[in-house]
């Protein structure tokens, strides 16, 4: 895999709505510091500027944001536009609301259905756009209703402000209460091999056409990049098989779950980028899918 250039492409697209991208994105998380909502290390800007601008070289389409995915020094954001404004036609950004951070990096309390418009415009004004491509109603844990929270954001849509509207932490009840309010075209979820509880929703996203764009997909919520979980035995196994890392053997089996499946790996690492982009290509047999879904997922009792 590492003998040509491959590009996003290798993977296949997928439609969001109205609008067409390649099924390896990039997530612009840890972009802004050593590791997810750290404030205490800031990444090495000119090196994550230069990633974002490879990543479109490499063909990718999607990249997923947050006006909360900031650090001490640094907003993904920010950099975003710094990196790719003019932004080329074809671009899609997505990016999430609801939740918010203070200054320090705490969390603040989900969003009301009245101040999401205030996200949207702080959104707009970062990225230095008229409108944004998709907006994702990011549920906290603690939130049961949402109908209301995505009926401000569908007014946004009629408005202009928003083109296409996804929801992401939902369950299946949640997922149709959005729908009866607006179209919806994505599910962000945590899911990986690691963690599969979201797998029925996975699959009633194909059924209805709308597509399931897994986070913590490589490294797993609360783990490290290049921890190993119960699965590690059998992921270095196939990725010996095919001489590529584990993380790429991570993203194809991700990927491999349904042609609705997109995948957004994110990176401040150029050499990390182009492999996360080689793997939209690797296809894995069914033995192999057949090992790895057979390993151990967390959650599960290890007893």
């Amino acid at each position: 895999m590492a003998s040509r250039t491959i590009t996003a492409a290798a993977a296949g697209t997928w439609q969001l709505g109205d609008l067409t991208v390649n099924r390896i994105g990039f997530g612009a998380m840890r972009l802004t510091g050593s590791a997810a909502f750290d404030l205490g290390v800031p990444s090495d800007r000119e090196r994550v500027l230069g990633v974002l601008r490879r990543a479109v070289e490499l063909g990718v389409d999607h990249i997923d944001t947050a006006a909360f995915y900031f650090s001490s020094l640094r907003s993904a954001n920010e950099l975003i536009g710094r990196a790719l404004a003019p932004y080329p036609d074809g671009l899609v950004i997505a990016t999430k609301v609801g939740p918010g951070r203070g200054p320090s990096g705490d969390w603040l309390p989900m969003a009301r259905p009245d101040q999401l418009r205030g996200q949207v415009e702080e959104n707009l004004r970062q990225l230095g756009r008229d409108h944004l491509d998709l907006v994702n109603l990011r549920l906290m844990p603690s939130t049961t209703e949402l109908a209301e929270h995505f009926g401000a954001l569908a007014e946004l849509r009629t408005a202009g402000l928003i083109r296409q509207l996804g929801v992401s932490n939902v369950t299946s009840a949640q997922l149709a209460e959005a729908r009866a309010v607006a179209p919806v075209v994505c599910v962000q979820n945590l899911f990986g091999i690691d963690d599969r509880r979201s797998t029925d929703l996975l699959h009633e996203c194909g059924e209805l056409g709308i597509a399931f764009v897994p986070f913590y997909s490589i490294a797993g919520k609360g783990r490290e990049v290049g921890a190993t979980g119960d699965s590690s035995e059998q992921l270095a196994a196939v990725a010996r098989a095919h001489g590529v890392s584990a993380a790429q053997v991570r993203l194809a089996w991700t990927l491999q779950q349904g042609p609705h499946v997109l995948a957004i790996p994110g990176t401040g690492d150029p050499d990390h980028l182009a492999e996360n982009v080689a793997a939209g290509a690797l296809r894995l047999t069914d033995e192999e899918m057949a090992l790895l879904n057979a390993a151990r997922p967390a959650g599960s009792d290890k007893s």
